[in-house]
């Protein structure tokens, strides 16, 4: 890791205790530190200030120096920190304080607190514990994100945000997990990650697609068999139950497991143990499961496709990956990751995508979610013969041919149907959103622009300038 830096916020006019606290910090810690006094005025506002005071720096401690009456400065900024930066430990160092305000602070952002008189003694040792501490995770991060390819998990839109971040929790108790999204959407690197972030990160990550497995061969596949179990059984199978002992078994499709398994699955799922086929013994195994289905599991259920009780016992906690269209301010971003990963693998001489070629992905729906995109990139990128990728480098697929039965006027109605709605949502991304100069540059009233919106179901804010 590089050399640390340390942020100091300085909230006290007289600076006499941020002066002692910065001298103790750089004369005898080899640390950066970024000595900041905040603006006493009232009017600049908190949110800008974060940027500027905590992102921008990247600090990996934070001393907030209080004394006074500005300890209400301090909870503004801290606060609005938290929502655009990624946290870090702060200490608080407090003059003139109430012990309930400090109380306060370490419940709301302040990791430690010192009160005067400072001496290295004390602040030291402090300092260098939140440092280590940071580093150690930054690192874990890294390795983890270098060893188990989780760099693929990337957005910044809420509703993604919001799912990923529920995954240190879930990962340090082994509750079960089902993950449900449609095809693409990341769910097996989601669990991934929730195993090598657990304590099981030492063992095995089994994936079972259960989709893939023949009816006939599923219970063997999990449970195992013992020799002479049936014919042509010459030797005992551990089955891939045993083969995650001591780590997480991931059933991915679990809506097309015959209900057979599933009732013998529920019974390993509550207590523990299963019985190889053949076998007169019952096996016990120390397995986490985490499950993943891109059906609908109520109307799974309904239909007799997933038993009521099987489901509720995987559905522990839900996590529900949003698709791609749904998270349209996120294609840039993963379209600029897959490019730096193949141009990486392919050795290409590609070396930036075109606006024209951002906004082409953009305005596609991504029924195969990050997948397709990630094969769309990586096939721009093999047959690439210019160093900026254009729109014409982007093979889409295009709409399926009208069908045999379809009469002309059916199959015209959907191709206008078709090209009204790329048609607006390319004006939409054109003009981040503003409805008046989209309607003005296609030539149309705003009532009728506005209209064909609703018409298309067409979300406005997924193009306003702020998240795309």
């Amino acid at each position: 890791m590089n050399q640390p830096k340390i942020l100091l916020l300085n909230f006290e006019p007289e600076r006499s205790l941020s002066d002692a606290l910065r001298s103790i910090l750089e004369t005898k810690f080899l640390v950066e530190c970024h000595c900041q006094p905040f603006p006493e005025t009232e009017d600049v506002a908190a949110e800008q200030l974060s940027d500027q005071l905590i992102c921008a720096t990247d600090a990996a401690l934070i001393f907030v120096v209080v004394s006074g009456d500005a300890w209400r400065r301090a909870e503004r900024l801290l606060k609005s920190a938290g929502r655009c930066c990624a946290p870090r430990p702060a200490i608080a160092v407090a003059q003139d304080v109430e012990p309930e305000q400090i109380l306060t602070w370490l419940r709301l952002w302040a990791t430690d607190f010192i009160v005067p008189p400072l001496s290295a003694e004390e602040v030291l040792p402090r300092a260098l514990r939140l440092l280590r501490r940071t580093e150690e995770e930054d690192e874990l991060c890294l390795t983890l994100k270098e060893r188990m390819g989780l760099r693929q998990l990337v957005g910044q839109s809420k509703a993604f945000v919001a799912e990923i971040g529920k995954l240190p929790l879930i990962a340090r108790c082994d509750v079960r997990v089902l993950i449900q999204g449609e095809t693409g959407t990341g769910k097996e690197l989601c669990a991934r990650a929730i195993h090598y972030l657990s304590p099981r990160s030492s063992g095995p990550f089994i994936p079972v697609n259960c989709g893939a497995i023949p009816a006939e061969l599923v219970e063997n596949e999990l449970f195992g068999h013992e020799r002479g179990a049936y014919t042509g059984a010459t030797t005992a199978h551990a089955g891939m139950i045993q083969e995650a002992e001591g780590g997480t078994l991931f059933l991915d499709e679990i809506d097309c497991l015959p209900p057979v398994a599933q009732v013998k699955l529920l019974r390993f799922i509550q207590e523990k143990e299963y019985r190889p086929l053949g076998s007169t013994k019952v096996r016990h195994a120390d397995v986490r499961v985490i499950s993943a289905t891109n059906a609908d599991t109520e109307q799974a259920v309904k239909e007799g496709k997933l038993r009521r009780d099987f489901y509720y016992r995987l559905n522990v906690v839900p996590l529900l990956l949003p698709p791609l269209r749904e998270r349209r301010c996120d294609i840039e971003l993963l379209a600029q990751h897959f490019l730096s990963k193949f141009v990486s693998e392919f050795n290409s001489s590609v070396s930036s995508i075109a606006h024209a070629a951002l906004r082409k992905l953009a305005s596609y729906d991504w029924p195969g979610n990050v997948r397709e995109l990630e094969h769309v990139m990586e096939r721009a990128v093999t047959l690439a013969e210019q160093s900026v990728l254009q729109a014409e480098d982007i093979v889409l697929p295009t709409e399926s041919a009208p069908l045999v039965n379809d009469s002309f006027s059916q199959a015209k109605a959907r191709m206008i149907d078709r090209f009204e709605r790329e048609y607006i949502r390319e004006m939409l991304i054109a003009y981040c959103g503003n409805i008046t100069k989209a309607a003005l540059a296609a030539k149309k009233n705003r009532r009728a622009f506005w209209q064909l919106i609703r018409k298309h179901h067409i979300n406005v804010h997924e193009f306003k300038s702020d998240t795309f």
